[in-house]
C-alpha cells in the first residue's frame, strides 16, 4: 500500500478552503481518495472585487496570511503536490494578476485564476457519476460567493455547462438585478423541458449546511418543499438570531439566505423536486485533476 497526500486550495469570493486528501494506492485495487483535513477561512475577497473592482490592501494581506498558514500546514501534512485555483473574485478584480504575483512572491504559493468553463470542467471530474443515473437529467448547481456554475448531465454525461454572475456575496451587495436572474431562467428553460425527469445536485458550503440542519442522512436528498419552508424560516429571523439561536457562523448567517434562493429558483425553473447533496465540489475535483494529470 502507498499513501500519497495531495492538497487543493479553493480561493472563492466568500471563503478560502484547504483540502488535504490521502490518495491510497494498492496493487490490484482501485485507487481511493479519503479526505484528511478541510480548513475554511472567511476572507471574503468578493466584497472588494464586486464593490470596488479590485482587491484592497487589507484583503490582499488577509489572503497572504492565509496562504502562508496553508503552506506551513501542507508541509506538516507532507503534501506531495498541490493545486490552487481562484474563481470569480480574482477573475474580476482588475488587479487580480498583481495579487497573484504578490502572493507567489511572499508565500511561494502559485495561484491559477480559472474561468467559469474551467471551473465547471474541474467540478465535473469528481465522483458525481457514482450518483448520476442514466435514465434522468441532472442539474448540477454549484453556488459560490461571486458566481454559480450550472452543469446539465444527460445519460450520465455532461450535456452543457455555464457560469453565471449570481453569487451570495454579489447578491448581498445588491449587485444582481432582474436581468441576471432572467438569463439563468432562460438558460434552464432552453435545455430542460418542463416534462423532463430532472433532479438537482447541489454543491457549496451553504447547501451542505442546510442538509446538515435538516437532519437527513448523507445519501438522503432535500425536498423542494422543505427547502422552501427553511427559506421562509431563515428569512423570518434577524441576522443575530441566526447566529445565536441556530448556531450559524457569522460569515454563514448572511449568505445562507441568498444561496437558498438560488437553489429554490433553479428547482422551480427546472421542475426538480429533489436536491441531492453529495458534499463534493471544486476542491475535490482539483484533487482528482492533480492525481490523474
Amino acid at each position: 500500500m502507498i499513501i500519497r497526500k495531495f492538497a487543493a486550495i479553493d480561493i472563492g469570493s466568500n471563503a478560502i478552503r484547504l483540502l488535504v486528501t490521502n490518495v491510497i494506492e494498492q496493487a490490484d485495487k482501485p485507487t481511493t481518495f479519503k479526505k484528511s483535513e478541510i480548513i475554511r477561512v472567511p476572507v471574503r475577497l468578493g466584497e472588494d472585487a464586486f464593490t470596488k473592482g479590485e482587491i484592497s490592501e487589507g484583503g490582499l494581506q488577509r489572503l497572504i496570511k492565509t496562504m502562508k498558514s496553508f503552506n506551513l500546514l501542507m508541509q506538516v501534512y507532507g503534501v506531495e503536490k498541490y493545486m490552487s485555483c481562484a474563481t470569480s473574485a480574482l477573475r474580476e478584480a482588475k488587479n487580480g494578476e498583481i495579487v497573484v504575483e504578490r502572493v507567489n512572491k511572499e508565500t511561494g504559493i502559485k495561484i491559477e485564476i480559472i474561468d467559469g468553463k474551467r471551473e465547471a470542467s474541474i467540478i465535473a471530474s469528481t465522483d458525481l457519476k457514482e450518483l448520476i443515473k442514466k435514465d434522468r437529467l441532472y442539474l448540477y448547481v454549484d453556488v459560490g460567493g461571486g458566481s454559480t456554475e450550472f452543469t446539465i448531465f444527460e445519460k450520465g454525461n455532461v450535456l452543457v455547462s455555464k457560469s453565471f454572475k449570481i453569487g451570495t456575496v454579489r447578491i448581498l451587495n445588491g449587485l444582481v438585478g432582474d436581468a441576471a436572474w432572467d438569463e439563468v431562467h432562460e438558460w434552464i428553460k432552453k435545455y430542460i423541458s418542463r416534462d423532463s425527469k430532472v433532479e438537482i445536485i447541489g454543491s457549496g458550503g451553504n447547501i451542505n449546511k442546510l442538509h446538515k440542519m435538516s437532519g437527513r442522512k448523507i445519501n438522503q436528498p432535500l425536498s423542494y418543499i422543505w427547502l422552501n419552508a427553511q427559506y421562509l424560516f431563515l428569512n423570518s429571523m434577524d441576522y443575530e438570531d441566526r447566529i445565536s439561536e441556530l448556531g450559524l457562523n457569522q460569515d454563514r448567517a448572511d449568505v445562507i439566505i441568498p444561496a437558498t434562493k438560488i437553489f429554490l429558483s433553479a428547482a422551480k425553473w427546472s421542475g426538480a423536486k429533489k436536491i441531492h447533496v453529495p458534499k463534493i465540489g471544486l476542491a475535490d475535483g482539483m484533487i482528482k485533476t492533480l492525481y490523474y494529470e
